[in-house]
């Protein structure tokens, strides 16, 4: 079931950094806002046709910027 993420209402393309738990972070570029699925693990496509997935428990905060 799509949740219907927020980051949508930012447009197709959008850089994500992503804090987490221990204070490692990491900066995402080109995610496509079309292709995320929320869950214990969020997915989603990169612009270059990667596939990501991230543990949500590990995650304190996502900052999200329009591209």
């Amino acid at each position: 079931m799509d949740l219907e993420s927020s980051i949508k209402t930012q447009g197709e393309w959008v850089t994500k950094i992503i804090h987490f738990i221990g204070g490692e972070k990491r900066t995402l570029t080109g995610v496509n806002t079309k292709t995320i699925r929320q869950g214990q693990f969020t997915k989603f496509n990169l612009r270059n046709k990667s596939y990501v997935l991230v543990n949500d428990k590990n995650v304190l905060m996502v900052e999200i910027f329009k591209e």
